[in-house]
């Protein structure tokens, strides 16, 4: 495995997926629809479009937005993807994987809707709401 793959894999270990050619630049989402997911920030990598799972028969889709769905292992809920659909750009929950190693946690998006109960110690590049849906739209 090279430097720039690495494997992880749900709770219940059906779905496997492989990474490559990755951001090693950590982001965590305070939407309110990734923090009613996951009960937290969505911190995630983006994959660009270079994921690949085994396993897919065990893969839910969730169609959360017109430009994005949602997937999870459909036997323990593990939270695999948020997918961009026009783009196939996933971003992977870095706790699917087991090495940290290389990764820093550098931006948050939806930093407007974050509620005051935590806050992360890092310095990061934030973007607010309107920020964000700006670039999407120009994608």
């Amino acid at each position: 495995m090279s430097d720039k793959t690495k494997k992880g894999c749900c709770l219940c270990g059906l779905i496997k997926v492989t990474i490559s050619d990755f951001s090693e630049k950590v982001g965590a989402c305070h939407c309110g629809m990734c923090r009613k997911w996951g009960g937290g920030p969505f911190m995630a990598i983006n994959c660009k479009n270079n994921a690949s799972f085994e396993g897919k028969e065990n893969i839910s889709i969730f169609n959360s937005s017109e430009w994005a769905e949602r997937g999870f292992c459909n036997q323990c809920g593990t939270h695999l993807f948020y997918r961009v659909k026009n783009t196939n750009q996933h971003f992977i929950p870095l706790g699917l994987f087991e090495n940290y190693d290389k990764f820093v946690f550098n931006h948050q998006i939806f930093i407007d809707k974050k509620p005051e109960i935590y806050s992360f110690e890092n310095k990061t590049n934030n973007m607010t709401e309107k920020e964000v849906f700006a670039q999407f739209a120009s994608m």
